[in-house]
């Protein structure tokens, strides 16, 4: 019997890293909705804090991997775009809406969870009996996903790549911390005090999507504002240029951006107008390809201009 493709995206034929990549956040965001739904059955049914801030802590996760995915598919359909650096600047854009979602999600769960504590109610039975096996079947799957989406980085970085692994690292942590909740809520029900249980759970959500939210929207600004490369890069374009500086006369500067898991370099130099031109492309030539080779994700362009 065949197996139906994830999310109508076919599963990858031979050693293609683009497709490969593609399929397992495909299948990632397959995942997040296929227990997104019975999820929020059983925060329904149970009425649990815990449970309302996963639910939501989810949607926003399903709300990253679709961007993931969407980006994937159209960096994989075209290598050229019709805007080249626009497509690093959508990536970086979707991190940041991303962050600010998570933000307000913050601000939701917190006022429920101090209504919830303010006015404590036992969570429903029935809802914490689905939760569980949930919680555990999402566990298994997030610590898989997490490992292969860092596979992935390790070979091909990217910032979707990266926020992805980061991203379903969160999500194994926080199904164990809402796991252990239900149980022990479920386990000390007889107490009367486990109805605090639940909502100071939810805190530990909030924690979970505080920190995803921040680095999502500190690491997207200096993206998106183009921000120059960090110091260490900026010394080995130092380092090359002081390496060869009798193959130019005047030094013009660096302009140096990101777009998305490329890094464009833009070096200009002065010649001395009695070089050959042939002289001249050479060592451009020779220069573009060492620093190429030691920045990863690089395009440098080394460009001639006069005083």
């Amino acid at each position: 019997m065949e197996s139906r493709p994830a999310c109508g995206i076919e599963p990858p034929k031979g050693p293609d890293p683009a497709a490969s990549r593609q399929w397992t956040v495909a299948s990632s965001l397959c995942f997040d909705i296929g227990l997104w739904v019975p999820e929020i059955i059983a925060y329904v049914l149970s009425g649990s804090v815990t449970l309302f801030a996963d639910v939501l802590k989810c949607g926003n996760e399903i709300l990253a991997t679709f961007f993931a995915l969407l980006i994937l598919i159209r960096m994989r359909k075209s290598g050229k775009f019709c805007y080249d650096y626009g497509m690093g600047k959508f990536e970086t854009s979707t991190r940041l809406m991303t962050g600010f979602v998570m933000i307000l999600s913050i601000i939701i769960i917190s006022i429920h969870a101090t209504h919830d504590i303010l006015v404590p109610t036992p969570i429903g039975v029935s809802g914490v009996i689905i939760a569980v096996p949930l919680m555990v079947i999402s566990i298994c799957v997030d610590t898989y996903l997490w490992r292969k989406n860092y596979r992935h980085f390790l070979s091909d970085p990217s910032p979707i790549l990266e926020s992805q692994w980061r991203l379903r690292r969160a999500k194994a942590f926080a199904d164990i911390a809402v796991l252990f909740a239900l149980v022990l809520s479920l386990s000390l029900a007889w107490h009367p005090l486990a109805v605090y249980i639940d909502p100071a759970a939810s805190f530990i959500i909030i924690g979970f999507l505080l920190l995803a939210g921040y680095r999502e929207i500190s690491s997207s600004l200096p993206d998106l504002f183009d921000k120059t490369l960090e110091e260490e890069l900026q010394i080995v374009i130092l380092r090359h240029l002081a390496g060869s500086y009798n193959q130019y006369r005047d030094f013009h500067g660096v302009r140096s951006r990101r777009s998305g898991s490329r890094v464009h370099i833009e070096i200009f130099l002065g010649f001395d107008p009695d070089q050959k031109m042939g002289d001249v492309q050479d060592f451009i030539d020779s220069l573009k390809q060492s620093l190429e080779a030691e920045i990863e994700g690089s395009e440098v362009f080394v460009i001639p201009k006069r005083r």
